[in-house]
């Protein structure tokens, strides 16, 4: 397995796992909640590979998934973890749609048939390079900077390892500028959401207990 190097976030000294883990699918809104069981294995399984920045919100669930995590941190794994959360902004997770969603534009006919062609063209990079396209993207995001760090989500250890392999991939400059332009904004169809969607798109900013920008001090 790749080894899960450790990256500095910000100017305060916060270290993190080069990647995360979301933990949103585990108790909400992709399907029922996963077996509570299951979901603390995986969550010390990843802990214990490396994987030590977990995303959690209180929203998920909601207050179920931060009370997960609560009890996988029993036995000393609180110590080894670094937790992440929506600050002043929208639900961003890090998964993909794997079976299309009729009511999401970009899944609609027209749109579908016409990303699906640009799916093909990231499908044939993958590989060539000997990795699935989820490791491709998620290498995408890593080649994005030494402070970039992205959070996937999964419920299954098995897509965990896959994600952590996608820090060995390397991708060359020319590679990254034929990938930016089969997904550019321009080329793919269709939005990410609805515009009448309610669930994912609506942002908490409008009620978040943000401070002024005035009032922070990063030092």
């Amino acid at each position: 397995m790749a080894t899960v190097r450790r990256m500095k976030l910000g100017s305060q000294g916060l270290e993190v796992s080069a990647q995360g883990l979301g933990c949103m699918g585990m108790s909400a809104l992709y399907g029922p909640p996963k077996p509570e069981p299951d979901m603390i294995a995986l969550i010390r399984h990843a802990i214990n590979s490396g994987i030590t920045f977990l995303d959690t919100s209180d929203i998920y669930g909601p207050h179920t998934n931060e009370i997960l995590l609560g009890k996988a941190f029993k036995g000393g794994f609180r110590e080894r973890a670094e937790l992440a959360t929506k600050f002043g902004i929208g639900i961003v997770d890090g998964k993909y749609g794997y079976h299309g969603d009729p009511h999401l534009p970009r899944f609609q006919p027209g749109n579908l048939e016409h990303n699906q062609k640009l799916f093909e063209c990231v499908n044939e990079i993958a590989a060539n390079k000997g990795c699935t396209p989820s490791q491709l993207a998620l290498a995408w995001v890593h080649h994005q900077g030494d402070d970039v760090c992205p959070i996937p989500g999964t419920t299954k250890i098995a897509n965990l390892n896959e994600n952590i392999e996608a820090l060995s991939v390397k991708i060359t400059p020319e590679e990254m500028a034929e990938l930016e332009a089969i997904a550019s904004a321009d080329n793919v169809k269709g939005d990410r959401y609805p515009s009448s969607s309610g669930t994912y798109k609506s942002s908490t900013y409008k009620t978040a207990d943000t401070p002024p920008l005035s009032s922070w001090n990063p030092s």
